[in-house]
């Protein structure tokens, strides 16, 4: 049987509507992880005090 190889392939970056994924660099033990970044659902409005009668 063919020897696996130590290092996993670079994957290209994730990208959808909200979500955006990178793959991290390998610790010592050879385990590589993935970043995930949310970005916001919803856009918050600045307060406006009411007007005074």
């Amino acid at each position: 049987m063919s020897q696996q190889p130590k290092s996993r392939p670079k994957v290209p970056e994730g990208k959808t509507r909200f979500l955006k994924t990178k793959q991290m660099e390998p610790n010592e033990k050879g385990f590589v992880g993935y970043q995930t970044i949310w970005d916001n659902f919803q856009k918050e409005a600045e307060y406006k005090a009411p007007k005074q009668p």
